[in-house]
């Protein structure tokens, strides 16, 4: 897309970068160049960064930390903002409050809270991921989910109005959703209101042996996304995929992780297109087999809708 040059200029911070490969910002390593990238650090640049976009009539979307995403090998047009650099958190370990910018990794953030006496995040200490893709997804893990601490979160409109806050309760949380994953709202921050009061040690022990479990059961080794498909409660991914004997099944470099069937690992040399056509092909084994329908977590950007 061509754009004035003088609008770089005006930018304030950061300024975007044209054809940066976006495998270097998805944690299964793969994917094409973004037309633009730019990685803000603060609240100023990222709503002058969507003002920009939106001034250029130029598609403008949140890759996060790329955790959860696919993303197409051609690559993504407009401007693609990764919020690695909207780090930081508060605790407060008297009243339990705590808040964090949408960028700060949410393992980071459950350590912090158990050193602190501060009881809520100890199942987070293993997901992949940040607090703002946690409060869009919904993110959870070992019977917890953000839904239960989340007091409120801070938010941008696409259309680069001013920051306003959603409480928890406006946000429509089910397992794996809320209405942020449908309005085109950009997470800035959270809040969560935890438990203070609680021993450290026994909390920071709790945490460990959290992750201890998920990297003994989880393929941590390999690039991947995490977990590929939701639960269709009360049964599980994984374990529909594994009856299928389907571990180890691999498409090019994309595999099905022998370690743990729902998920797919980056074996080597894959490509978005080759875990794209993995994803779909247990699908349809899975629907074939079990009449089941697994539907992703994982968010594809710049693929066609599959029928």
């Amino acid at each position: 897309m061509a754009i004035d040059p003088g609008c770089l200029n005006s930018l304030p911070g950061i300024k975007p970068q044209s054809l940066i490969p976006l495998a270097n910002f998805t944690t299964w390593r793969v994917g094409g160049p973004a037309e633009w990238l730019a990685s803000p650090s603060d609240q100023t640049e990222l709503l002058a960064l969507i003002r920009w976009a939106n001034n250029q009539n130029m598609e403008c979307r949140i890759i996060g930390a790329g955790s959860n995403l696919l993303i197409h090998d051609d690559g993504l047009p407009g401007l693609s903002l990764c919020m690695r650099k909207l780090q930081g958190s508060s605790l407060d370990p008297d009243s339990g409050k705590v808040e964090a910018w949408a960028g700060e990794p949410i393992p980071t953030l459950a350590r912090r809270a158990a050193k602190a006496g501060l009881h809520g995040l100890e199942w987070a200490v293993g997901i992949p991921g940040t607090v703002g893709g946690a409060a869009v997804m919904n993110a959870g893990a070992q019977g917890g989910c953000t839904a239960d601490w989340l007091e409120s979160v801070q938010v941008i409109a696409m259309d680069g109005h001013e920051p306003f806050e959603l409480s928890c309760s406006e946000l429509d949380y089910a397992y794996r959703h809320s209405r942020l994953q449908e309005e085109g709202l950009v997470v800035i921050s959270a809040k969560f209101q935890l438990e203070p009061g609680h021993d450290r040690t026994e909390l920071s022990m709790i945490t460990n042996q959290n992750l201890n479990h998920r990297t003994s059961t989880q393929p941590y080794q390999w690039p991947s996304c995490g977990s590929v498909f939701r639960n269709p409660e009360p049964l599980k991914a994984g374990r529909l995929i594994e009856e299928l004997g389907l571990k180890g099944h691999r498409i090019g470099g994309a595999e099905i992780s022998t370690i743990h069937a729902n998920f797919i690992v980056n074996a080597g040399g894959a490509t978005a297109s080759e875990i794209n056509q993995l994803i779909n092909f247990v699908q349809q084994k899975v629907q074939k087999v079990h009449g089941v329908m697994l539907h992703p977590e994982v968010k594809r950007l710049g693929f066609k809708p599959s029928v």
